[in-house]
């Protein structure tokens, strides 16, 4: 031990976490693939797209709360010094910043095609936006809805992040923390229930793919996000957070701020704009 040396520095044991996540998230985009693209062969072997992202969609959760445990283990454990912290902090900082440019990516998408819509046969000419026959959604009935709730939970995150931070009040984080859960669990469930009425399917034209490809992850990141601060709820009642340390109700804060700036975009984009 004569060359040990101390520093600021968590040196992390040998984890089998990333390789697991490479090969539960490829799973699952390759079943999405197969799914949407119909018969997928491997091998010669015809390949079930449903069940193949089913196994993946839960081999990616199961490996996201494993690795997320151990994350918490070593900060209950002290190995979350200062300055990890700070590398925690731009790691979580450019994490953000490259899902907005995934969701970039996706509006570009949409615009591109609403600015030079596409006929059948012709190039970008004597085209239409919304495409004939698609029948879209009213933006002021249940997407308004849907943004009322989702800035309301905004608000709710914001009290509690500010009643911890500053006040050192538990209670009231856990209330509203839990009034921004049921708020992030009603917003899924009114997406979905807008999903099942939908006049259009995923395949039917372009804006449709663009309609749902968009919002549908956009809904995915409320699903992750109401997962993120239900943990954060669990750990406030199990008295896990410090007002000193409390690193994950920060970066859950965060990504839930952003994901509703995604949507206020989107809603304008797609839902008021582009409809």
């Amino acid at each position: 031990m004569a060359h040990a040396k101390n520093h600021d520095y968590h040196i992390l044991p040998a984890s089998v976490w990333p390789f697991l996540t490479a090969i539960a998230v490829f799973v699952m985009l390759f079943g999405a693939v197969a799914w949407m693209s119909g018969e997928v062969t491997v091998m010669g072997v015809p390949v079930t797209g449903p069940w193949m992202f089913a196994i993946g969609l839960v081999g990616t959760f199961y490996v996201a709360f494993a690795w997320w445990a151990d994350m918490v283990r070593e900060a209950e454990q002290g190995d979350h010094t200062p300055v990890v912290r700070i590398g925690l902090q731009y790691g979580f900082i450019l994490f953000v910043m490259s899902e907005a440019m995934l969701f970039v990516s996706l509006f570009w998408n949409f615009i591109k095609h609403a600015m030079y819509p596409m006929g059948e046969n012709s190039p970008i000419t004597d085209g239409v936006w919304p495409p004939q026959g698609i029948e879209t959604f009213d933006p002021w009935h249940l997407p308004f809805i849907n943004t009322l709730i989702l800035l309301l939970s905004g608000v709710a995150v914001t009290w509690a992040h500010h009643a911890w931070a500053h006040e050192g009040d538990r209670r009231t984080t856990i209330n509203g923390l839990a009034f921004a859960v049921v708020l992030g669990l009603v917003f899924t469930g009114l997406q979905a229930y807008e999903y099942s009425h939908a006049a259009f399917g995923l395949a039917d034209t372009a804006y449709a793919a663009a309609f749902y490809i968009a919002t549908g992850f956009h809904g995915l990141h409320v699903i992750i996000g109401t997962i993120f601060l239900a943990v954060c709820l669990l750990r406030f009642q199990k008295g896990q957070m410090t007002k000193d340390q409390h690193l994950g109700f920060e970066a859950a804060a965060w990504y839930w701020h952003f994901v509703d700036v995604i949507w206020l975009v989107l809603f304008a984009v797609i839902y008021v704009w582009g409809s």
